[in-house]
């Protein structure tokens, strides 16, 4: 029998300054069995950066033909696909030529930093691409927020985030791998 997914549910407060978005989201996560709360952290990390009406959560754990998030305009085109970790070059390329933009949030220190080296002469190329790292020890304190039912503040400027749960906050500062404009 297969493991089902856990159920997550956040209410966000999201000040954006660099944005200028100012907004409430609330936002059904469901984290799959072989995920851990400091990956889906990160992607509601994701969420916050981008947020949008438009911004959803996708299949993406065995699924290659999805990502993390995506937006899509109203004709179904897809503006913006969010990767979470460190994907495989091949996806990403791929990824690239469908959507309008597409941003990956690679985690975990180290790892990170060698995947970026691996991947970047075949990666920075690519002008729709931006890939930014979330430093492991903010996305292991975002992991100690996780709960079934959460309500995070998020303060956004520059390349500066702040998550808070109301008791405690969680300073992420972006390291960017390639930058790009949307």
């Amino acid at each position: 029998m297969a493991l089902k997914s856990t159920i997550f549910k956040a209410d966000l407060s999201i000040s954006d300054m660099t944005r200028n978005y100012y907004h409430d989201h609330s936002v059904t996560i469901a984290r799959h069995p072989s995920e851990n709360d400091e990956r889906m952290m990160v992607r509601l990390l994701a969420f916050g950066l981008h947020a949008d009406e438009a911004l959803i959560f996708g299949n993406k754990i065995g699924n290659d033909d999805e990502p993390d998030l995506w937006q899509r305009d109203l004709t179904g085109a897809i503006d913006l696909w969010i990767d979470v970790g460190q994907p495989d070059e091949k996806l990403v390329r791929r990824a690239c030529g469908r959507s309008r933009m597409v941003c990956i949030y690679p985690y975990s220190g180290h790892s990170a930093a060698v995947w970026w080296d691996q991947a970047k002469h075949s990666l920075e190329k690519i002008r729709n691409l931006q890939v930014v790292s979330v430093p492991e020890e903010a996305s292991r304190s975002l992991a100690k927020l996780a709960q079934r039912t959460m309500k995070l503040q998020f303060t956004i400027q520059d390349n500066q985030i702040w998550v808070s749960n109301g008791n405690e906050t969680v300073h992420v500062e972006l390291r960017p791998f390639l930058l790009r404009t949307r």
